[in-house]
């Protein structure tokens, strides 16, 4: 890139009404908070955004003060090799990574997708999520989307079997993918996984608790298994063999594009088919991950199709066909 001297990096904090509340086996939220990061450099902008989990230990404040920890770096100059060094996985670094990737788009005049060796960036096929509720609550959700190819579907331990079973029903042509929130525990693993085969679910995501993980192990499912809390980045992936399937690739949890393009050819090599995911947030948010989507066997960039409104210049969702973004987005 070119010389860095007049690099500048500005933080905001921003909000995003979601259209319902989403609910989860952890809980609700009606908004989607998240840090919105900018590195400009000889007029150039890059941007990023990401969002705090606090089942990850992070907070606005906490990654607003990481990201704050390396700027005098960021603005020194550093690049997404040295971020990886500066900062751990996490969303904090997820915000500069993707502003990086894009600022280097900007002042080369290449799109994202090129300078990361892909041939193409094409539509690809998301994934769209139902909150967890009752039978009847997500029977209304399920029908009300019935014409999406694939749905995801949040649950939450007790009771899962009857909302499985209301899904089916409502939505009788979509594929489905469930999300436990590492809401099941050993005992009831048997009885939930029927519950899916019966209901013909094609992935189960995260069914035990992360710590927990380890009575998935050396066992057959009749569905196919999915770790997300269970990885963040590289590190530890091979221990996750022989317990799941695939691996949810989200950009928070990896700490941005470079570590998650990493994370993927590590797991594609340990044979682990991919699953690019995303927190609640604008298309900023899932423009990067879309680099990834041509390897996953399942996306779930849905996040934007949840907001009240989106960002500018978002991204183009056709039902359930997202494009790739457009420059004045990212990339």
């Amino acid at each position: 890139m070119t010389d860095s001297a007049n690099r500048r990096l500005l933080l905001r904090v921003e909000h995003f009404p979601l259209k319902n509340p989403f609910v989860i086996s952890r809980g609700a939220k009606t908004e989607a908070v998240t840090v919105f990061a900018t590195i400009s450099q000889g007029g150039a902008i890059g941007r990023g955004e990401c969002t705090p989990y606090a089942r990850y230990g992070e907070s606005i404040e906490s990654v607003v003060a990481a990201i704050e920890s390396v700027r005098a770096a960021i603005e020194a100059g550093a690049d997404r090799v040295a971020l990886q060094r500066l900062l751990p996985a996490g969303a904090a670094r997820n915000a500069l990574d993707c502003a990086l990737w894009d600022l280097e788009a900007k002042i080369c005049g290449v799109p994202a997708w090129q300078i990361a060796g892909l041939h193409r960036l094409s539509p690809c096929v998301t994934a769209f999520t139902l909150s967890v509720g009752t039978p009847e609550e997500m029977a209304r959700a399920a029908h009300a989307a019935a014409d999406r190819p694939v749905l995801k579907i949040k649950l939450a331990g007790e009771g899962d079997a009857a909302r499985l079973a209301a899904v089916r029903a409502a939505a009788p042509d979509s594929e489905l993918i469930v999300d436990a929130n590492e809401a099941w525990r050993e005992e009831t693993l048997a009885e939930n996984f029927a519950a899916c085969a019966a209901a013909g679910v094609a992935l189960v995501e995260q069914p035990l608790p992360a710590h927990a993980d380890s009575a998935l192990e050396g066992r057959r499912w009749p569905v196919a298994v999915c770790a997300d809390e269970s990885v963040h980045d590289r590190n530890g992936l091979a221990a996750l063999r022989g317990r799941y399937d695939l691996v949810n690739i989200k950009l928070d949890k990896t700490g941005g594009l470079t570590e998650a393009l990493a994370l993927a050819d590590e797991a594609e090599r340990l044979g682990f088919g991919l699953f690019v995911g995303c927190m609640v947030a604008s298309s900023l948010a899932m423009a990067p991950a879309l680099l990834l989507a041509s390897r996953a066997r399942f996306v779930d960039l849905d996040g934007p199709l949840l907001l009240a409104q989106d960002r500018p210049h978002g991204l183009r969702y056709e039902v359930s066909t997202v494009f790739p973004p457009e420059s004045a987005l990212w990339g």
